[in-house]
């Protein structure tokens, strides 16, 4: 079986860093991913759509201090679905990115708002400072 997901967009708020009971970091937030394409008039339409990802431990702690809302950002990793029952007691279910790798797309951010040097990006090995792409290299 296979279970990976690949998926480049904008973050819609900052990150959301939160510890567990043993400690242990997790981040969350969403990623807005758009597409354009023509409909069956010709006509050009934009389409959103709005995927939660978390993030645990080191890169959990990276990407609460470099990401903020509008980073774009490349993620990889699974996809999970869970159920909880919410504070009126119904059943829901959420689907969300696990993530294993998140690539900072654009110039990275410090904590105060200054951009980083890349040595100090470099520090990380989940993170590249800048990359650059175009649609066309994307194989999908």
């Amino acid at each position: 079986m296979l279970n990976k997901v690949i998926l480049i967009g904008r973050l819609t708020q900052n990150p959301e860093l939160r510890y567990t009971p043993s400690g242990m970091q997790v981040a969350t937030f969403t990623l807005a991913l758009n597409r354009i394409y023509n409909n069956r008039q010709g006509e050009k339409v934009e389409d959103t759509t709005f995927i939660d990802i978390v993030v645990w431990q080191k890169i959990a702690e990276s990407c609460a201090k470099y990401l903020s809302k509008g980073s774009l950002v490349a993620v990889d990793g699974r996809l999970q679905s869970r159920s909880y029952d919410d504070k009126q007691g119904i059943r829901r279910k959420v689907v969300e990115v696990v993530a294993n790798d998140v690539r900072f797309l654009n110039s990275a951010k410090d904590s105060r708002g200054s951009v980083a040097s890349g040595n100090k990006i470099a520090e990380d090995e989940h993170f590249a400072s800048e990359i650059s792409f175009n649609e066309e290299d994307i194989p999908f």
